[in-house]
């Protein structure tokens, strides 16, 4: 069959036959040696993810973890990377369900050990297929669909935050979305950075966080150069939002020394309490002192799609960056993190290193939608399509069921809490999914509450989470605040996968009193 160019320059090709095995799923692609082995392992995978009970939520006949020491792992699996065969299909699947066991069952209806957990089976269904497709997100050419997809995202997510008509970028964690906020901070404040470097700065740039902020800001002014010394951390209240007071007289501090604030970090959602920053005092203070303000929603962020809690946000689009994390309360499998920007072409700006072997100039289609240059890696994963896929299956409605879940089973558990014995709240009242609490056995209820005592109950809740996880039957987080003078408690964490309900809350309850219990006093 002839073949002549169609009017878009493309020849015509005769159509597909369904006949062909390949695409009618009769047969499996070979591979170099013309075996089929190594593809049936495909198969094998999935039927012990079924199987055992690893998708989908696990509940009480399986542990959320087989704990075993590090040492004693080493006996049980074969670590080191030895072999000089290949192994054979079935030695590979007990090497797999080796890792299976041993490792945490994220999705069980009983891990609450992190800001994460189950994972939304259509966000598993998009990294499955990324992962299959081994592509990157830096050019059209390699990802035309994909690129479509993270333009459409950050569309979304612009609208949703009401960030006009800005820009942003899907980063690998929070915790370089907020390096990302930061590197365009110090460029638009001081664009020459970007050739002389901030050893030859004039000033030196300082950054604002709270006592209470994330850690990677942290690590993010070590990264870039700008030092420890030219952090502040600013005072946070009792449920752990910074004072805007604190944040205006520690500024004109940092300008009386003669250096040059350039930054703000907000959070929506600290990482222990939950708490939210007030954004719209915190904007009025930025806007004074022309201060860029970055707003840490990685955990929070999800309340935006919630019409009952995104009041929590308020303010927030008067931030000139944010971000935030879809592999967090939403559940997106891990990672999915989006950068958003007010100022658009900033990213590209502040960022474009021109290499003019992947961004060549004079490509046959548009080359805007080449992003790649925004970005300081140069292969990147596609992490948009997890969450494009989850909001075309679920739709805005979907989502917003499950985010409200989620707060009403935090809810439910803030009031067990209150009104069983022996638990004591760390807060009143809270703002997020987090809700923070002690259990003090019965044997020291009627013990005067010394100091003494207080670092007895710290141990016990270290002493109660060991043995919980020993027994593999809840994972549930401790934490300290000592900047607040506050030692161990129970950091509960409510997400919306796998979907949480009042008797799922009760359980966790009622398995720390039964192990507090049996503490040996």
């Amino acid at each position: 069959m002839a073949t002549t160019p169609n009017r878009n320059g493309l020849l015509d090709q005769p159509p597909i036959s369904t006949d062909h095995p390949i695409i009618n799923g009769t047969s499996k692609p070979p591979n170099a040696t013309g075996e089929c082995d190594e593809w049936t392992i495909l198969e094998r995978v999935f039927r012990v993810l079924t199987d055992e009970g690893y998708l989908g939520p696990s509940t009480h006949q399986n542990p959320v973890v087989s704990f075993v020491y590090p040492e004693d792992l080493k006996q049980l699996i074969h670590f080191p990377m030895d072999e000089q065969t290949p192994s054979s299909a079935a030695t590979v699947e007990r090497i797999i369900r080796q890792v299976l066991h041993y490792s945490v069952r994220t999705g069980h209806n009983h891990f609450h050990n992190q800001l994460f957990a189950g994972v939304d089976p259509y966000g598993l269904t998009g990294s499955w297929l990324t992962e299959a497709l081994n592509t990157s997100q830096y050019t059209f050419e390699v990802g035309p669909t994909f690129t479509l997809i993270e333009d459409a995202v950050i569309d979304k997510c612009l609208r949703l935050f009401e960030f006009g008509e800005g820009d942003g970028i899907l980063c690998p964690g929070g915790s370089m979305s907020n390096m990302y906020a930061m590197v365009a901070a110090r460029y638009r404040t001081v664009p020459d950075v970007k050739r002389i470097g901030v050893a030859n700065l004039p000033e030196p740039l300082v950054v604002f966080t709270s006592e209470d902020a994330h850690y990677s800001i942290t690590k993010g002014v070590h990264w870039l150069g700008i030092g420890l010394n030219n952090l502040v951390k600013v005072k946070s209240d009792r449920r752990g939002c910074m004072i805007p007071e604190q944040l205006e007289q520690a500024i004109q501090s940092v300008l009386d020394s003669g250096r040059k604030p350039f930054f703000v970090n907000a959070t929506a959602g600290t990482t222990v309490l939950g708490a939210f920053d007030d954004f719209n005092l915190i904007a009025d203070v930025c806007q004074r002192y022309g201060i860029w303000l970055h707003i840490d929603a990685c955990l929070g962020g999800t309340a935006v799609l919630s019409h009952r809690h995104k009041h929590l946000l308020a303010g927030a689009n008067r931030a000139q960056s944010l971000a935030w994390n879809p592999h967090k309360t939403l559940g997106a499998p891990l990672q999915c993190s989006i950068f958003l920007i007010k100022e658009r072409g900033l990213l590209h700006e502040c960022n474009a290193a021109k290499a003019d072997y992947l961004f060549q100039q004079d490509k046959f289609y548009d080359i805007s939608y080449d992003t790649g240059d925004k970005s300081v890696q140069c292969g990147r994963k596609v992490d948009a399509f997890k969450f494009w896929l989850m909001y075309k299956a679920r739709g805005s409605a979907g989502l917003e069921s499950l985010v409200d879940n989620a707060f009403a089973c935090a809810e439910s558990l803030h009031e067990q809490l209150r009104s069983r014995a022996g638990f004591r709240l760390v807060l009143e009242e809270y703002q997020y999914t987090n809700i923070s609490f002690w259990y003090v056995p019965t044997w020291m209820r009627t013990d005067q509450e010394t100091p003494d005592w207080w670092q007895r109950l710290y141990s016990v809740t270290a002493d109660i989470k060991e043995q919980m996880v020993k027994r593999g039957t809840v994972l549930v987080g401790y934490v300290p605040l000592l900047h607040k003078g506050i030692g161990n408690f129970f950091r509960m964490v409510v997400t919306c996968h796998p979907r949480p309900t009042p008797e799922t809350m009760r359980y966790v309850i009622d398995e720390i009193e039964r192990v507090g219990e049996q503490l040996p006093r």
